[in-house]
């Protein structure tokens, strides 16, 4: 097999089905807004190339530039630079009624006086389909988003929960290129909220267009995304799936944003080709593999809580350091420890309560922690590259 593999010849590249693969581009986009007072860079120079039928979450704070992404994409906003293409086309200056995408917003901007069927069926009505034609697409949405049997209902009778995916279907019964989601779940209470989560996603995989959903919530990202832009200050910190924003955080931002992370700064004892070595004394070590960064005179070195052991006795380990427990707090799936350790830095140790809830340990008592090497990550203060797609595969 191998023989008759390397005499073929590799087929061209059909760079019309290449370019047809991206959905939305976004290239060297920028946003500025003035006012009499000052002018206020809303997004600075964001590159991304979001996939046809994929789930792309822009995730940051309040102010980070998401929302304006958002906006420009769907023509409520002109960029100050940039382009942005929908299918290879820059739709910089196209009207939003005039671009192959709907929006989805957080207040769902239902109407009121309508009945579900009525107001999934408001888009199809303006565009004069046939009568036959607009009651098939409509109930098949319906039974989309498992509203079937509710199509006389008017908002005011539904949950939030309810609400939500009838604006869903009626955004998606006008099968668009792409749908744009700005923090659609944020009005939900918690338990409702995260089922909505798989509820999105298995939605989004049936109908396989491109989502581009926009939060403020790690937990949501991480849940429903192939991939995900973590957002600040304007500037996509880093690009990449699920796994690889949580367990390979670029910058110091992303790894303090997206779920808990201790940092440790110290300089480093030597440095190989592979991995930086810190060792503080009193039997104490921490290897950060390099993974092709280039250390600088100080390591910022991040690691997980959960990654983390909890020992009274200096264990055998790639990573170990020691210190005093400060505090102990018991969160039902796991029992979280703060340790002050003797450098000074404070770190958070997750133990599950998988098989016992017991404490292993007290405040004031002298631990060890430990984790492998291969857990520690070294991170800068921003990228100092630019943003790359990511090398893992889309899930």
């Amino acid at each position: 097999m191998t023989a008759v593999a390397t005499q073929q010849t590799a087929a061209p590249v059909d760079s019309t089905a290449q370019q047809q693969a991206i959905a939305i581009e976004i290239v060297g986009v920028a946003k500025q807004y003035t006012s009499a007072e000052e002018n206020v860079q809303a997004v600075e120079h964001v590159d991304l190339s979001i996939r046809s039928g994929e789930f792309f979450s822009l995730l940051g704070p309040s102010g980070c530039g998401k929302t304006t992404t958002l906006r420009m994409i769907a023509g409520f906003e002109e960029p100050t630079a940039g382009q942005i293409l929908l299918y290879g086309k820059d739709m910089v200056g196209v009207p939003a009624n005039h671009r192959d995408l709907n929006m989805v917003f957080q207040s769902y901007a239902l109407f009121p006086h309508m009945t579900v069927f009525e107001n999934v069926a408001f888009g199809l009505r303006r565009r004069k389909l046939p009568k036959d034609e607009i009651n098939a697409r409509v109930h098949e949405m319906l039974e989309l988003v498992d509203l079937k049997g509710r199509e006389k209902r008017r908002p005011r009778e539904m949950s939030g929960g309810q609400q939500q995916r009838v604006a869903l279907a009626r955004a998606l019964v006008n099968n668009p290129r792409a749908l744009l989601l700005d923090e659609p779940l944020g009005a939900l209470d918690l338990k409702l909220r995260q089922a909505m989560q798989l509820e999105l996603k298995r939605i989004q995989r049936e109908v396989g267009i491109t989502f581009v959903y926009v939060t403020h919530d790690q937990g949501e990202a991480l849940t429903m995304s192939d991939r995900i832009a973590v957002m600040n200050a304007g500037r996509v910190e880093q690009l990449g799936t699920p796994r690889e924003v949580y367990e390979s955080p670029a910058t110091r931002f992303v790894a303090d944003f997206i779920g808990t992370s201790n940092v440790l700064t110290a300089g480093a004892t030597s440095v190989d080709a592979d991995e930086a070595l810190v060792e503080p004394g009193d039997g104490q070590r921490v290897v950060a593999p390099l993974r092709g960064q280039e250390p600088g005179r100080e390591l910022c070195i991040t690691v997980r809580p959960e990654k983390i052991s909890l020992d009274h006795e200096m264990p055998e380990a790639d990573c170990r350091v020691c210190g005093t427990v400060e505090e102990v707090v018991y969160q039902g799936t796991f029992t979280g420890y703060t340790v002050r350790t003797r450098t000074g830095d404070r770190m958070q140790v997750h133990r599950q309560n998988a098989a016992d809830s017991r404490d292993i340990a007290a405040v004031g008592d002298t631990v060890w922690l430990s984790w492998a090497r291969q857990h520690s990550y070294l991170i800068h203060e921003r990228p100092t590259i630019p943003v790359e797609e990511s090398t893992e595969a889309t899930r």
